[in-house]
């Protein structure tokens, strides 16, 4: 293998890379691609979701200047997250509700709906105010407690996506939803959507189908670095 890896090393014995995070056969900060948005990300991790094989939080920051990654389970406010005074009535959530576009009557596949599920009226203004992008990285259940235990979050205008086809991990691992993403995967969405850039969305998706190819050869070659993914948790918090 590359990177001077001994097939006989143990996963803790393995280098991880300072930028992804991951053990270094796994890594592909080498291609990654700079990219412009106006938009600031900002990606809040469950601590339990720090997944070092096929999580894509780190991966998808490193795209851009302006994002974030905060790894917690609960913060005072926006801006005390991002160390400066923010309005969060100009920043969009991922929300993690009921609502599907598909349910609602509209094309649009990036949604700014209110607190009852109903498309916001005026959604072109909405969503060309928006100055940044929460999504929050973890299973169902562990986003479902970032939302819970974060007030400040029902500041923020709810936006939904729907995507065209299922997540790229496929078998790797399932989603509970047919409009489960993984975290690039919907940054590529809903950035590329508000950026009006599809360079955007085409290289977010591009990394991650390289970080996908590189862990399946990974994972022929020596399994115990890439090891078949445990079953996730998909539990569902009821309101």
């Amino acid at each position: 293998m590359s990177r001077n890896i001994h097939p006989a090393d143990s996963v803790e014995d393995i280098p991880e890379c300072p930028q992804c995070g991951k053990p270094l056969p796994l890594c592909i900060c080498e291609s990654v691609t700079p990219l412009d948005s106006r938009i600031e990300l900002l990606i809040l991790m469950h601590p339990q979701e720090q997944d070092r094989l096929l999580g894509t939080a780190r991966l998808t920051a490193m795209h851009f200047a302006n994002a974030t990654v905060k790894v917690g389970l609960s913060w005072p406010s926006l801006s005390k997250i991002l160390g400066r005074d923010v309005d969060p009535s100009r920043w969009g959530i991922l929300y993690l509700g009921s609502s599907k576009v598909a349910d609602l009557d509209t094309d649009d596949d990036v949604v700014a709906i209110g607190r009852k599920g109903e498309i916001e009226e005026g959604q072109r203004a909405i969503l060309n105010s928006l100055e940044g992008i929460i999504l929050l990285d973890g299973t169902w259940s562990q986003a479902k407690a970032l939302w819970w235990r974060n007030a400040w979050m029902l500041k923020c205008r709810r936006i939904i996506l729907n995507p065209s086809r299922p997540s790229l991990y496929g078998k790797l691992r399932r989603e509970p939803r047919s409009d489960g993403l993984s975290t690039i995967e919907a940054a590529a969405m809903v950035l590329g959507r508000l950026n009006k850039n599809e360079q955007i969305e085409a290289a977010l998706l591009g990394a991650f189908e390289r970080m996908l190819t590189r862990y399946r050869q990974v994972q022929a070659e020596t399994p115990h670095i890439a090891p078949k993914p445990k079953k996730r948790d998909w539990r569902r918090k009821r309101k």
